[in-house]
């Protein structure tokens, strides 16, 4: 039977010989500067005796670095070793192959044999992401840290949080208390909501450093302002908080430049969550600003801009900012299906990057089909095989390819609130993302995908994640999705 490895990788050389068995005396080779990436060893393959300089001995798992960049690796096994070479990340990269290797056996446990083979393998998008909504629905950092274990198995490496909306504030700002004390406890519907401490959002920075994988943090603005305005009343025109919001409708918030209040706001927040994450890149949002005039929106991003810019970072903003005029380092995010992309390409022929999340396809709180019971469908329905079967490079035809910095799938929470049905939603159609994200087009295609995809779900029911047992992979005895 073929490996079910998921993304297929580039070049897979299935070679003669024996296995290599991992056994009780089987030991890690890591040098220093590979801690992270053996912990993440550690967290996949269990615990292995870690030396830090290779004698040449049998029984061992060899991280190399090879002082390259980037994420590719190579990924050589046989009966006496297994080797993964690479930079720092293409070594992870090569770490969730190997776990899938190994972990492909009876009911998901871990087998302990590994064929012979060489894999050669490396990204066709840069940026390959999940960007999860904490305001709608809050997540603590047990979630939000399964959701990254989630992302490294199958090599993405964003996880872009959507920290502020009108629903409430997730993340505390030093000497600004009022956000979260009155605006972190509210969400959609009825609950106590929660808010990430300092000392949490570090940590899961850290969790997700150790997988190379980059955490991009979300302040939504300028619309999409209602829990900062009731935290803070000088915020809002009248100078007094506004009603606090636990509805799903969206566009009717702002922030106002003009306000003595704002610009201090802004910068104290960028600059904050500049300081906590390490990564490139601030998201700012900009999206759904439907009661601000389009000069007043404009200026608005010009001045957010520069904000983002004082800290030392790049933005990314959704797609309505494409019509700004944003600095050359900056991406635009088209999200929206149904709107005119014009913007988004104009933006992309003026050198600026773009990322893919259009909704028809990796927007994963749509239902899965008309009978789901959870999700929207403004988009349409979104079954596992219409987020796998289209090319992002020719997704828009007047986008330049090369203007194409990656694909992110996005999971708004207004109606999901539990974790299991966040992992219900993105299970299995973020799976079928990666591969897009990872895998060169030639290599995909959904009669070799589907019977793959199938034989995953040992390993995520041994992991305790919820899944959907989507009819396009499992069901009703279909040929082309029988389970091997």
């Amino acid at each position: 039977m073929p490996l079910a490895l998921i993304p297929t990788p580039t070049h897979l050389e299935e070679c003669e010989g024996a296995p290599f068995r991992f056994g009780p005396g089987t030991r890690l080779i890591a040098p220093p500067e590979l801690d992270g990436v053996a912990g993440f060893v550690w967290a996949v393959l269990g615990p292995l005796a870690t030396v830090t300089r290779d004698d040449g001995a049998a029984d061992a798992v060899v991280l190399r670095p090879d002082g390259g960049t980037g994420e590719a690796y190579t990924l050589t096994v046989d009966a006496d070793r297994v080797v993964v070479a690479g930079s720092p990340a293409g070594i992870a990269r090569g770490v969730a192959t190997l776990a899938q290797v190994s972990g492909l056996g009876t009911e998901g446990a871990p087998s302990g044999v590994v064929p012979a083979l060489v894999i050669r393998d490396e990204p066709r998008y840069e940026r390959r992401g999940l960007m999860v909504d904490v305001v709608r629905h809050f997540y603590p950092v047990s979630t939000l840290e399964r959701v990254i274990d989630l992302l490294a198995a199958y090599k993405l490496n964003v996880l872009h949080l959507h920290l502020t909306d009108d629903q409430g504030w997730r993340i505390e700002v030093p000497g600004r208390p009022e956000l979260v004390e009155r605006s972190g406890r509210t969400q959609c519907g009825d609950g106590e909501a929660g808010w990430l401490r300092t000392e949490e959002y570090t940590r899961l920075v850290e969790y997700a450093a150790a997988r190379h994988i980059e955490v991009v943090p979300e302040l939504d603005v300028p619309g999409h302002v209602n829990a900062a305005l009731h935290a803070d009343g000088s915020l809002s025109p009248s100078g007094q908080p506004t009603e606090a919001y636990t509805g799903a409708d969206v566009g009717f918030s702002k922030l106002d430049l003009s306000l003595p209040a704002t610009a201090p706001f802004l910068a104290d927040v960028l600059g904050h969550l500049a300081d906590l994450t390490p990564g490139r890149y601030l998201h700012i949002g900009g999206d759904e600003v439907h009661r601000m005039p389009r000069d007043e929106y404009l200026g608005f991003l010009d001045h957010v801009s520069g904000a983002v810019a004082a800290t030392g970072k790049s933005l990314i903003a959704w797609q309505e900012a494409a019509a700004a005029g944003l600095p050359s380092d900056a991406l635009v995010q088209l999200w929206d299906s149904n709107a005119d992309p014009a913007p988004v390409v104009a933006a992309a022929q003026r050198g600026i990057g773009v990322v893919l999340s259009p909704g028809k396809h990796v927007y994963l709180d749509m239902k899965y089909d008309a009978d789901h019971p959870l999700g929207q469908d403004w988009a349409g329905t979104v079954d596992v095989r219409q987020s796998y079967e289209w090319d992002p490079d020719t997704y828009l035809p007047e986008l330049p390819a090369t203007a194409v910095r990656g694909v992110e799938a996005a999971i708004w929470t207004e109606f999901i609130a539990t974790e299991d049905e966040l992992f219900s939603m993105l299970l299995p159609r973020l799976v079928a993302i990666a591969e897009l994200a990872w895998s060169p087009q030639r290599s995909r295609s959904w009669e070799s995908f589907a019977p793959r995809l199938a034989a995953h779900a040992p390993l995520w029911t041994a992991a305790g994640v919820a899944f959907h047992e989507s009819e396009q992979v499992w069901g009703r005895g279909r040929p082309d999705v029988a389970v091997a």
